[in-house]
C-alpha cells in the first residue's frame, strides 16, 4: 500500500480496506459478535456487541500495525520498527513484528501498567520506559527513529493503519447487515475513520457514531474549528481514547464520513464497564466500553440494529477494581457513609444490626478516634456499603436516622 497525503478527500478507500482483509487472513481473528438482550430492551431495537476485546493482543490495534508494518519496504523491514504507547498499540506493534521478523523497538510510560509491560515483552518487543506521559514517550521514540532509521508506526495517523482498523467494519456488515448504526470509540480517530470508509461505502445510510470521553474530547472542538486543535491535559480513565489532538488522516475522515461524534462522563464508562462484566460476561477496558456509555446516556438516540464496537478488554486489574466500584457507586448500588457513635462496648455491632436489616452489605468498617472534633466519648465510623440501587441507598439512610444516628454528610 502507498502512503496517500492527508490532502485528499479520501485518503483511505474500500479497495485499501479490502487489500488489508486479505493481508489479515490468518492473522487477525474475525471477533464474535454477540446479542445483548438488556440493552436491546433499553434501545427498543437489537443491540450487538463486536467483541475486538477478544482479539488478539485483547484489542482492534492488531489489524492496522500488521497491515502498516506488512507493507514496509524490505530495507525498512531489516531497520526494525518502533513505537510508543500505553498499551494496545504497544501490544499489536509487537505481535505484528513478531509475525513478520521484524525486530520492534516499543517505548512505554514509566507508569504503565506491569501487565501491558510484561504482554508487549512476551508478544517478542524489546521494552524501554520513558517518561511519565505519553507526550513525553512519543518523543523519545521519535528521536529512536530519527537517529536508528527504524520506522516509526504510528497508532492511528497512517493510512495503511486505518485500512487495517477498517477490517472490523466489513466483518460487522458479514455479521450484522441489517446493521443501522454503529457506535465506535474514537481517540485519534484511526479505528472510527477505518470502519466508516469500509461501511459508507458499502451501506451509506449507516449510521455512524463516534464517542470520546468527555475530559479528552478532541474532535467537538476539532470539527467544529474544521482542522485538528489539541485539548490540553486530557484527563480520563479511559487510556485507550486518551488522546489530545486527532491525527490529520483520520481526521479528514471522520468529518466527512462520521455522522456524529458524542461524549460520555466516567459515571457513564463506569456504568458500562461493569454492565459489559455483569451482563454480557466480557472483560471490557473503559474505552471499549465507551459505545455501550452512549447507549446508556441517551438509548433512544440510535436507530436499530444497533452494533456497539467493544474496541479492547486490556485493563488494568486495579483499574478494573476502582472502576467496578466507581460503577456500582454510579449505579447507586455502592454507599459510603461516616456517622458518631459512642464510644462503649456494643456501640459498632448495634449499628451493624440496623445496617444488617436494612439489607446492606457491609463492606468495609474503619474508626477515627483521635480527631479533635470528636468528643471525649465519640467515635466516627465510615462505612462503605454495598445496596441494591438508588431506592435502596434511601431506604438505608432512613433506617440509619430511625435508629437515631446522624450520617454526616
Amino acid at each position: 500500500m502507498s502512503y496517500r497525503t492527508a490532502g485528499s478527500l479520501r485518503s483511505v478507500t474500500l479497495d485499501d480496506v479490502r487489500g488489508a482483509q486479505k493481508m489479515l487472513s490468518g492473522v487477525a481473528r474475525t471477533t464474535a459478535m454477540e446479542s445483548s438482550r438488556h440493552l436491546s430492551e433499553l434501545v427498543g431495537a437489537p443491540v450487538h456487541l463486536k467483541c475486538e476485546n477478544l482479539q488478539r493482543t485483547g484489542s482492534f490495534k492488531l489489524r492496522g500495525a500488521y497491515v502498516r508494518i506488512a507493507g514496509l519496504l524490505p530495507e525498512e523491514r531489516a531497520a526494525g520498527v518502533v513505537a510508543a504507547s500505553a498499551g494496545n498499540h504497544a501490544q499489536g506493534v509487537a505481535l505484528a513484528s513478531s509475525l513478520l521478523g521484524v525486530h520492534a523497538t516499543v517505548f512505554m510510560p514509566q507508569g504503565a501498567p506491569l501487565p501491558k509491560i510484561s504482554a508487549t515483552r512476551e508478544y517478542g518487543a524489546e521494552v524501554r520506559l520513558h517518561g511519565q506521559v505519553v507526550d513525553e514517550t512519543l518523543a523519545a521514540a521519535q528521536e529512536y527513529a530519527a537517529t536508528t532509521g527504524a520506522v516509526f508506526i504510528h497508532p492511528f495517523d497512517h493510512p495503511d493503519v486505518i485500512a487495517g482498523q477498517g477490517t472490523v467494519g466489513l466483518e460487522i456488515l458479514e455479521q450484522c447487515p441489517e446493521v443501522r448504526t454503529i457506535g465506535i470509540g474514537i481517540g485519534g480517530g484511526g479505528l472510527a475513520a477505518g470502519i466508516a470508509v469500509a461501511v459508507k461505502a458499502l451501506r451509506p445510510e449507516v449510521r455512524i457514531v463516534g464517542v470520546q470521553a468527555e475530559g479528552a474530547a478532541a474532535y467537538p472542538p476539532s470539527l467544529a474549528a474544521g482542522r485538528p486543535v489539541s485539548v490540553l491535559n486530557p484527563t480520563t480513565m479511559a487510556d485507550g481514547i486518551k488522546v489530545g489532538r486527532p491525527g490529520p488522516v483520520p481526521f479528514e475522515i471522520v468529518g466527512d464520513l462520521v455522522d456524529e461524534v458524542r461524549t460520555v462522563s466516567e459515571d457513564q464508562l463506569s456504568a458500562a464497564l461493569l454492565l459489559c462484566l455483569e451482563r454480557a460476561k466480557l472483560v471490557v477496558e473503559p474505552a471499549g466500553a465507551s459505545p455501550v456509555a452512549a447507549l446508556l446516556a441517551e438509548p433512544g438516540a440510535f436507530p436499530g440494529p444497533v452494533v456497539a464496537v467493544l474496541s479492547g478488554g486490556n485493563v488494568d486489574p486495579v483499574l478494573l477494581q476502582r472502576v467496578l466500584r466507581h460503577g456500582m457507586a454510579a449505579q447507586g448500588r455502592y454507599l459510603a457513609v461516616r456517622l458518631r457513635l459512642t464510644d462503649r462496648p456494643g456501640a459498632l455491632a448495634t449499628l451493624l444490626g440496623v445496617l444488617s436489616a436494612a439489607d446492606a452489605n457491609v463492606l468495609d468498617v474503619s474508626h477515627v478516634r483521635t480527631d479533635p472534633r470528636l468528643g471525649l466519648t465519640e467515635v466516627e465510623v465510615e462505612l462503605h456499603l454495598e445496596t441494591k440501587g438508588p431506592a435502596h441507598c434511601v431506604e438505608v439512610g432512613q433506617a440509619l436516622r430511625q435508629a437515631g444516628y446522624t450520617v454526616i454528610d
